[in-house]
């Protein structure tokens, strides 16, 4: 495979939707601030803000926890040594996208 052919981000999310249906957005917001009791409001988490660090400010901590809620709530595996974790918790919408394309296998 020529490198050409391959998209300069190349990155896990590259594969996920690029559209997020804005009702799971703000679904998985709303789950974010109730799992982490946030005083912050659900429709007030920008889509592409990162959650870690910088941004929304959560920690390794924050986020497990939203890994356990998103897994009972959605069914879902989120393993903490899967290795597209970086990529799956880097925002509010690369988090809903991997919650879509997992409901959707």
């Amino acid at each position: 495979m020529s490198t050409s052919t391959i998209p300069e981000s190349s990155s896990p999310t590259a594969a996920l939707p690029a559209v997020v249906d804005a009702a799971l957005l703000l679904e998985v917001a709303e789950l974010v601030v109730s799992s982490l009791n946030l005083e912050t409001a659900a429709a007030d988490i920008a889509p592409d803000e990162a959650l870690y660090g910088e941004g929304l400010g959560l920690d390794s901590i924050d986020i497990l926890e939203i890994a356990l809620v998103v897994s009972k709530r959605y069914g879902l595996q989120l393993r903490a040594d899967h290795e597209d974790n970086t990529a799956i918790f880097q925002s509010l919408r690369s988090l809903s996208a991997h919650i879509a394309q997992q409901r959707t296998k």
